[in-house]
């Protein structure tokens, strides 16, 4: 059995993993590039495989850098089933969907105002490729074992990093490799600790935050800022990922309304995708999930709350009028609603933007949260005199100290550890670690690169 790694070595985002046996091929998400241009260009290349040889693709959940190219694979071949948990099959048809609304629209604006390169600009894919590959989708319980080809079956986890996410774990008679996807944290408001790793031969374990810790809680600066900003006047501009960091950042801000540590004004929830996805939680909460918390149901119910559905309620918050908390996609600022927003936000001194996850290198939010004087959105820049403020501790992605605790509970240690998804710096400092702390052989892989999984003897 091989593994070649496609995407997501020394970046974090564009995860594909290709495992070959001797009977199947299975691809391990088909995520987009994203980020840094000469990222973004590599999701027009050709993959380096057939799409048509291979005999399913396995979605560990529904983020599209892990997600995002499975309309391409559709539209070059694909003929296999896409395997993923019903949740991550029900919020990945949301951001496949809004994925490709939004570079249609992209191409479509920048064809009218003549600011791209090219003479007829065009989305990677569109709406058609996404209802292709959405016919492929089969829904897979965890711990439920699914047969692909003659000799791998693969079993899905819970991952605990969004609702519906999974680690991946592929057996063969030759050897089995467990793929961590995202993993989530021991704490996080809504969901379960990831589930303990099975014994394997080969690990394959994220390190977004492999350099790092996170903070205990985000939950007192973000109240500080909130409260500085209205005090001033302002209104808190916070750019969040449609799915789950929402819903967290809405569990917090309930929180800190109800204890009074913030004054009540209005919370917008901008995003139509973030809209769907609430429901979809409010749904797994309301029949109990294997990977929902216990009491966590009655989290989602804030306060002043505020839905803006349509585009003129949107456009709307360009021009709040009074202050008010607008919660936006997408959550690196690369598109969106937020980015109108930011838009006529960013040059009032009285406003904030608050940046709550991963900033990706090459993205807006990345940008503003290394200080930068002026920001380009639709063609022009924009000048940054808001107060900007990065917060900790409402991250997703367990930190350098859990991953390590989440790979540690295995049993035997697997013969090598592949650390993948994140930026080199942290992905080599985890690997350090796993060498010094668990005495695994643990190395970084290089893009393209193929590698043997063997059955090993513990």
């Amino acid at each position: 059995m091989t593994l070649s790694f496609y995407g997501a070595t020394r970046t974090v985002t564009g995860s594909r993993f290709l495992v070959r046996s001797p009977s199947a091929q299975v691809l391990v998400d088909a995520g987009l590039f994203q980020g840094l241009r000469q990222l973004r260009r590599r999701n027009w290349d050709p993959v380096p495989f057939q799409p048509e040889d291979l005999d399913a693709v396995v979605v560990s959940h529904a983020h599209l850098d892990h997600t995002g190219y499975l309309p391409l694979l559709a539209r070059t071949g694909l003929s296999g089933p896409v395997l993923a948990t019903t949740d991550t099959a029900a919020l990945a048809e949301l951001v496949l969907r809004d994925s490709a609304k939004l570079q249609e629209e992209d191409a479509s604006y920048a064809a009218r105002k003549g600011f791209s390169k090219h003479a007829r600009p065009k989305p990677l894919y569109d709406t058609g490729d996404v209802e292709r590959v959405l016919g492929k989708m089969i829904a897979v319980d965890f711990d439920e074992e699914h047969l692909v080809g003659a000799d791998l079956a693969v079993r899905l986890r819970p991952a605990g990093h969004i609702l519906g996410s999974a680690t991946v774990h592929v057996d063969s008679p030759s050897g089995s490799v467990l793929f961590s996807g995202d993993l989530g944290r021991p704490h996080h408001p809504l969901l379960r600790p990831p589930a303990p790793p099975p014994g394997v031969d080969t690990l394959v374990i994220e390190s977004t935050y492999g350099d790092r810790r996170h903070s205990a809680s985000g939950d007192e600066r973000l109240a500080d800022v909130v409260r500085r900003t209205i005090d001033r006047g302002g209104s808190v501009v916070i750019p969040a990922f449609a799915v789950d960091r929402t819903e967290v950042l809405m569990v917090a801000l309930g929180t800190l309304i109800s204890g009074g540590l913030i004054p009540r004004v209005p919370i917008y929830l901008d995003s139509p995708m973030a809209l769907k996805a609430l429901d979809i939680y409010r749904q797994a909460l309301a029949s109990g999930r294997r990977d929902i918390r216990e009491g966590a149901s009655a989290l989602l119910d804030v306060a002043g709350l505020r839905e803006a559905r349509t585009a003129d309620e949107s456009k709307a918050l360009n021009e709040p009028g009074s202050p008010c908390i607008i919660i936006s996609a997408s959550g690196m600022a690369t598109g969106g609603r937020v980015v109108h927003h930011l838009k006529y936000l960013l040059p009032q001194k009285r406003n904030s933007v608050v940046l709550v996850g991963y900033q990706a290198v090459g993205t807006r939010g990345r940008d503003l949260a290394e200080g930068a004087a002026a920001i380009k959105m639709h063609g022009r820049y924009v000048p940054v005199r808001a107060e900007v403020m990065q917060v900790d501790g409402y991250s997703v992605h367990a930190d350098a100290d859990e991953l390590l605790a989440w790979a540690s509970a295995m049993v035997d240690p697997p013969t090598t550890t592949y650390v993948v998804h994140g930026e080199l710096d942290a992905s080599q400092a985890l690997a350090r670690r796993i060498r010094a702390e668990l005495g695994w052989n643990a190395v970084v892989p290089r893009d393209g690169e193929t590698v043997r999984i063997d059955r090993s003897t513990h």
